[in-house]
């Protein structure tokens, strides 16, 4: 029970802020490309890959805790359901170039950077790893 209860919890506060950052965004931008999700989902690709790799390998957190953060939080902060129906606005409203560019630039944006997350939580595993065996 305490699992479901924090990866709801870690849920609700994603979800706040994927809200916040895509209003702020979105505040600030005339354009028709959906920046905010745009940026919020690259982002989160990003964490999940970090997080995936470094916390997770590292043994830091509890299972619940890592659940919570990885499926609550980050789960809950990126959104492809708000990513496929802007995808398909741009397309009702005959911007084809701009619904391609939006759907290429964040696949390949979001596995380069899922990539990149998961390639950097290696680097902080390996070097945490050499740090330990120098002060041994």
């Amino acid at each position: 029970m305490k699992n479901y209860l924090l990866v709801g919890l870690a849920g609700a506060i994603g979800s706040f802020v994927r809200f916040t950052v895509g209003t702020f965004v979105h505040g600030g931008w005339s354009y028709s490309f959906p920046l905010g999700t745009f940026l919020i989902n690259l982002t989160g690709c990003f964490a999940l890959g970090f997080v995936t790799t470094f916390l997770f390998h590292t043994k830091k957190l509890q299972p619940s805790t890592a659940a919570a953060l990885g499926t609550g939080l980050i789960g809950s902060f990126t959104t492809f359901s708000t990513f496929s129906v802007e995808t398909v606005i741009l397309m009702r409203q005959a911007e084809w170039m701009m619904a391609l560019t939006y759907m290429f630039s964040s696949m390949v944006g979001g596995l380069f950077l899922a990539w990149a997350g998961y390639k950097s939580g290696q680097i902080l595993v390996g070097s945490q790893k050499s740090e330990i065996k120098e002060g041994e």
